[in-house]
């Protein structure tokens, strides 16, 4: 991964083809020049289980307008064209095994994506099959990890040997109220130790004040909710309107 944690790093999750695909393009690269260090590039799902109502309202309407995981990746492309921020396709297993797992690889390598972020996937079933091929076509696999993950699923992710790995810092839904800032630190720590990776703490982070607190204790903050409420508010200039938040953000942590 490109993505070095020499300092704290701000990603930032869009949901692909909200409000339209090339629109998106100029959202990703908006943010990057803005100061967002990766992006998150949310494939439309019909059932996005781990995501809150702004992340799937967003994903109905990508959907509704056709973009679909082909589709992104295409949109992933034309990004590439214009920006060399990290591009990490972040997703649910249903279309990737659609798609199929070496195919996906493949084709993500070409179009310049970095990594892939699979939800509903867990770490020991990744390692069979994913993990392999994105090493094949040279993309990294980013793992997920909870506040119930176990210390045999944090063993399982440091066998995978991720370049960092992603702690949801609720028991919940994307856009939920940040509420564990207290505790995060010890868990991200533990976290940080058991893998040996860095840790990048999302869920739950809406604002500068979110992103400070959680920036305390982790090697990145995501930031997905808010970017995609943004983006609905601001009709007229959504690109614009990501670029103002980021600034935000990224002042922030810095």
């Amino acid at each position: 991964m490109r993505l070095g944690f020499d300092k704290k790093r701000l990603i930032i999750y869009v949901t692909c083809g909200d409000p339209s695909a090339d629109a998106t393009v100029d959202i990703v690269c908006a943010a990057a020049e803005a100061g967002a260090d990766a992006i998150e590039l949310g494939v439309p799902f019909s059932d996005p289980s781990a995501d809150g109502p702004a992340i799937q309202k967003a994903m109905q309407r990508a959907l509704a307008g056709g973009t679909g995981l082909r589709q992104s990746i295409d949109v992933a492309r034309r990004i590439r064209a214009r920006s060399d921020v990290p591009i990490i396709l972040f997703g649910y297993y249903n279309p990737v095994f659609v798609y199929g797992v070496p195919r996906l690889c493949r084709d993500a390598a070409a179009a310049g994506i970095d990594g892939i972020l699979v939800v509903d996937l867990p770490a020991d079933e990744s390692a069979e099959e994913l993990v392999p091929s994105a090493r094949a076509a040279g993309v990294d696999v980013v793992p997920l990890l909870a506040p119930t993950s176990s210390p045999a699923r944090l063993a399982r992710v440091a066998a995978l040997s991720p370049a960092f790995v992603y702690y949801v810092s609720i028991a919940g839904v994307t856009g939920a109220a940040l509420t564990t800032a207290a505790d995060l630190p010890a868990r991200v720590a533990e976290v940080r130790a058991a893998v040996g990776a860095p840790v990048a703490v999302g869920f739950g982070v809406a604002t500068p004040a979110d992103a400070r607190a959680v920036a305390a204790a982790a090697d990145a903050v995501v930031v997905g909710s808010a970017v995609v409420r943004a983006i609905e508010r601001n009709a007229a200039d959504p690109a614009g309107a990501v670029a103002r938040l980021v600034r935000e953000l990224k002042l922030a942590i810095s």
